[in-house]
Formats: structure tokens, sequence, C-alpha cells
């Protein structure tokens, strides 16, 4: 599909159409708001929830305190930086125009409402329970039809991923089991497979061949990405059924060592110099470090939340940080470098992952361990905020629209 040649379609067309307020560069571009967003909840919510739980207060949440948490890292973190993420490369994939300006402002207004609702509208638990669910559907149609007008069928994957979370939301509020956000945090995952599986090794290829390094020795077997990505479905599955045991544990250590493989082909040790790069790499190491605590966690070998925090605070937190760093400035025209201290945003994330699960493994006291690892996670996504803050809302600096 050609890119859209009707002058109405443009970014500087939808600018001028829209209020004075909506041009400016922050609904330029769905990654710039969602990303501030991502960060800003990321860096309220875990000590929050801490709090919540220790001292107690807010008694208009719509769930109890733990579920909440878990909730909200997943329907208002994650699904905030999956939108910017998504909006953006779809952009990419199609040619499409960008979700701008009012229209950017209103799928933004529904993600924030949900979170309102989830956190104050617990005496009217049906309501907050609607307009939770009514983003995720709009995020995969604002997707969905621009990679369908492009024929653009290899990503409808994607697409099939979200109506998969959605279901298990929607399961999750109908019943109020936990194991459905548990296969959640499964899918979230699936999805750092699909998408750092499409662009940690181009990313690598690309900078090795940049500076006259052997960009060969980054491989991709295309018969092991559907096989790990199956059997990462098949995980989630036997999750969302609260189907646990054996096959359960065979089946992630499958998973794991799928991911290991593709891992092993990337030339990891190539790009130790490069954060921008070890950041995503080191998301992968998560991944394979979740599944195979989940195995191990049938055979009650290791607590049975530790994988959770793996997939979670670690591979989570790890992938969104790299993607959200890298797109910040690659997006808005500059070079694609670390600002200084960004380091520091990195080792906070990744120390504060490797603490929690420490933490659920019981190496260290709960509450304290619990405390530590939430703020250095807030402390992390606090440092995007006031490193990236800026970049997000200024104009590109190469003078191009977006």
């Amino acid at each position: 599909m050609a890119p859209p040649d009707s002058t109405s379609d443009t970014p500087d067309a939808q600018a001028r159409q829209s209020p004075r307020g909506l041009q400016a560069p922050l609904f330029a571009f769905p990654f710039r708001l969602f990303f501030l967003s991502a960060a800003l909840i990321a860096a309220v919510l875990v000590p929050l929830w801490v709090f919540l739980l220790t001292r107690g207060g807010l008694d208009n949440l719509a769930l109890p305190p733990m579920l909440w948490h878990q909730h909200e890292m997943l329907a208002g973190f994650l699904n905030a930086a999956i939108a910017g993420f998504l909006l953006t490369a779809v952009c990419n994939w199609t040619g499409a125009r960008p979700v701008a300006g009012g229209r950017l402002l209103a799928v933004w207004l529904l993600w924030l409402a949900g979170r309102l609702a989830m956190t104050f509208a617990g005496t009217w638990p049906m309501a907050a329970s609607v307009i939770d669910l009514a983003f995720m559907p709009v995020l995969a149609w604002l997707a969905g039809i621009r990679i369908w007008h492009a024929r653009q069928y290899r990503q409808l994957v994607l697409m099939m991923v979200l109506a998969f979370c959605w279901v298990l939301d929607l399961l999750f509020h109908l019943s109020g089991s936990p194991h459905y956000l548990h296969a959640l945090v499964v899918l979230a995952a699936v999805l750092i497979l699909i998408i750092g599986g499409r662009i940690t090794p181009a990313f690598t290829r690309n900078w090795l061949q940049a500076r006259g390094r052997d960009c060969a020795r980054v491989r991709t077997i295309p018969w092991m990405t559907p096989v790990g990505l199956g059997l990462a479905l098949m995980v989630a599955v036997l999750v969302a059924l609260d189907i646990k045991g054996t096959l359960l544990a065979v089946l992630a250590l499958a998973a794991a060592l799928m991911a290991s493989l593709r891992l092993a082909g990337w030339s990891s040790w190539q790009i130790r110099d490069e954060p921008l790069l070890w950041i995503l790499h080191l998301g992968h190491v998560w991944v394979v470090l979740g599944f195979v605590l989940l195995a191990l966690a049938q055979w009650h070998w290791v607590a049975p939340t530790s994988w959770l925090h793996a997939l979670g605070a670690g591979a989570m937190g790890t992938t969104i940080m790299g993607v959200m760093t890298r797109v910040a400035v690659g997006h808005t025209g500059r070079a694609v470098a670390l600002p200084p201290g960004g380091i520091l945003l990195y080792a906070l994330v990744l120390t504060a992952g490797g603490l929690r699960v420490l933490t659920a493994l019981g190496w260290l006291p709960w509450l304290s361990g619990v405390w530590l690892s939430a703020g250095l996670w807030s402390l992390a996504f606090a440092g995007f905020l006031l490193l990236y803050g800026p970049v997000l809302t200024r104009p590109r600096v190469d003078g191009k629209p977006g």
C-alpha cells in the first residue's frame, strides 16, 4: 500500500485541523504520549502498591491491593508501552498516517479512564471493568485496520496475541481468578519474543556492519521462531487453564531452550560496549530465566511466584526500558545513543528486577526486599521522565513532522 497521497492524510494536515494545543509535539506521534505515560505509571504504581499493602488506604480500589497491582502493571504499564510502540511501528510497516492530535488524545483518555476506574471506582466494579476493557479493542482496531489495508498479514500475529490478552483480561474481570493475570504475564513474554525477536538481531546486525565488524555472525534460524512462539503460547494456555504439573514444566523448559538457542545466534558478546543493544539482549535473558523458574516451580524447587517477577519486573521492565530509550531518540531525529546518565536507568531497572526475584525466592527479607526493589524501579522510570521528557515533548531536531 502506498503512503496516502491526500494532503488531509499527512501529519502536517492533521495538525492544522486540530486545536492549537493538540498541535504540540506531544500529540504528533503515539510513542511520545504513551511512553511518558508508561514511565509515569511505572514510577508511581509500584511504590504506591507497597504502601497500600503495608499501610492501607484508597478504599475505593476496584480490586484488592495485590490483584490491583498485578492488573495495573499489565493494563496500565504494559498496555501503554504496547500502544506507544505498536501505533508508531505500524506507520513504518504500512506507510499509513499516525494516530495524532485529537484522535491520539481520545485514545489516551480511554487508557487513562481505565486506570482511574480501577483505582477509584471500586463501588461500581462492573462499570470499572467495562471502562478498563474498552482500550485494547480500540488499540487493536487502529493497528489492525492499517495492517489489513496494507496487506501486511505477517503482522496479524500481533493482533492475535492482543486479542488473547483482551480475552484473558475479560475472564479475569468475570472471575477474579489471578491465574488469568499470570497467563497475561506469559503473553507479555510472547510479545517480547515476537517484537524483540525481530528488532534485536536486526539492530545488532546493523550496528556491527556500521562499525566494520562481522555482522554475518548474527544468525537467525527461521524455524526457531514459530516453534519457540508455539511453545510459549502453549505455556500461556496451560497457565490460563490453571493446569499445573509436569506438562507445564516440560513446555516451559522447551520454550526456555528455544529462546536460549535463538539468543545464542545473535552474537551478544559482540555488542557488549553498546548499552542500547545489550539491554534488549538482556530482556531475552530474563524471558529464559522466567520460563526456567516456571518449570522449577512445578516441581516445588523454587517459590511459586518467582517466575512472575522474572517475566514481569525482569523481562517486561528491561525490554520496555530498552525500547523506549531507543525509540525516543531514533524517532525524534536524534543520534541513537544514550544521554549522559542513561546507563543508570538500565542499572536501576535490572537491579530492581533482580532484587524482586531474589525476594520472591526467599533469599531476601520480604518487606525490605520489596521496598528496595520498588524504590529502584521507581527511580529508573522517574529517571526516564527526567532524561527523556524534554526529548518527547519537543519537536524533532531534524525538522521533519512527528
